[in-house]
């Protein structure tokens, strides 16, 4: 299905400097989510290896290992850990289709803060009892993450409680910086990274610690072509958004680019691609029947682009991160049944 893309109606928001946040940024962010989280495996697989140009090399980052079987834990550690004593009085409010609601949750649950997140109709119910779980309240409204967010935003105001946006909060970003610092600090080296983009925290994270200290590492940044907003507004130079987010991938479900993260995704990424969901569901399967690990869509999203983007990526060190392990159950048997 055809997805059509629009220019963003104005006020898009004032965008950021193309780099809004600085190695140091990352570092403060690693020294303060460190008591909570340790460091998650990079590990490699000739299987997987054999998906690629003869010479390419894969290194898989473990994100789908976290205590919220995402890399979103971090972006959640890294926000809480940065409030005021002001703000945790006040308690914090996300958006979320699950995964960074889970990293909010389970951090305001280690350091005694109350958290509301809002998702979804229709959410993944999975996600949703996981973020109940860690003690969130979790409000069930919109249709997609995009509205959810503008539910977050109201009970902001009429609770008065801190905002954690997904994407635009310098927190958030330096957060899931950590996950590529730790990443080049564990591979032995990389010529290239291939990242999923949603809202871009992980990709503009890639880039900000590529730039500083591996320049010579190439970045990728791969959408679900259902939901193709950033993708599309990447390659015409300007924001655009989408009516629907139309993929099984809602880790990655987002109609509009981010007035944080965009510039960097124009300045740094060399290159953007989008994969069906069909693409997706097939590179679950391979995961989990060659490296035995269970990841969601967007968790699969970087092996599968970097296998479209195997030509380009020819005798070249990759790095992959499988981001988050939290399929739908339901979900994960059409796919292995192959009805996804």
């Amino acid at each position: 299905m055809t997805t059509q893309a629009t220019p963003v109606p104005k006020p898009f928001g004032t965008m950021a400097p193309a780099w809004p946040i600085t190695l140091d940024d990352v570092e403060h962010a690693r020294r303060r989510i460190a008591p909570y989280l340790a460091p998650t495996p990079v590990r490699s697989y000739p299987q997987l290896d054999a998906l690629m140009a003869p010479g390419t090399t894969l290194r898989v980052k473990h994100e789908n290992h976290q205590p919220t079987c995402s890399f979103k834990v971090r972006n959640g550690l890294s926000f809480v850990t940065g409030l005021s004593a002001d703000e945790r009085a006040r308690g914090v409010v996300a958006a979320s289709t699950g995964n960074h609601g889970q990293g909010i949750a389970y951090a305001a649950s280690l350091l005694g803060v109350r958290a509301t997140i809002c998702v979804p109709v229709g959410n993944n119910p999975e996600k949703n009892a996981a973020m109940r779980g860690w003690g969130a309240s979790v409000i069930e409204e919109g249709r997609d993450y995009d509205e959810s967010v503008e539910v977050m935003l109201r009970v902001a105001g009429e609770q008065n409680m801190a905002v954690a946006h997904s994407t635009n909060d310098v927190r958030v970003i330096a957060g899931a910086a950590t996950m590529s610092l730790e990443m080049l600090e564990q591979s032995g080296g990389l010529d290239a990274i291939v990242i999923a983009v949603g809202g871009g925290s992980q990709s503009v994270g890639a880039l900000t610690v590529a730039r500083e200290l591996a320049p010579t590492v190439k970045v990728y940044g791969a959408q679900a072509a259902g939901a193709p907003a950033i993708h599309d507004s990447w390659h015409a130079r300007t924001p655009l958004r989408t009516e629907r987010a139309n993929t099984f991938a809602e880790g990655v479900a987002t109609r509009q680019p981010y007035a944080l993260t965009f510039a960097t995704l124009l300045e740094g990424l060399d290159g953007f691609v989008t994969v069906t969901d069909a693409e997706i569901a097939e590179t679950i399967r391979v995961i989990l029947k060659l490296t035995h690990n269970l990841v969601e869509g967007a968790g699969a999203l970087g092996l599968a682009a970097a296998i479209k983007l195997r030509d380009q990526l020819k005798a070249m060190r990759v790095g992959v991160i499988f981001s988050g392990g939290n399929l739908d159950s339901r979900v994960l048997q059409r796919i292995l049944e192959g009805r996804q």
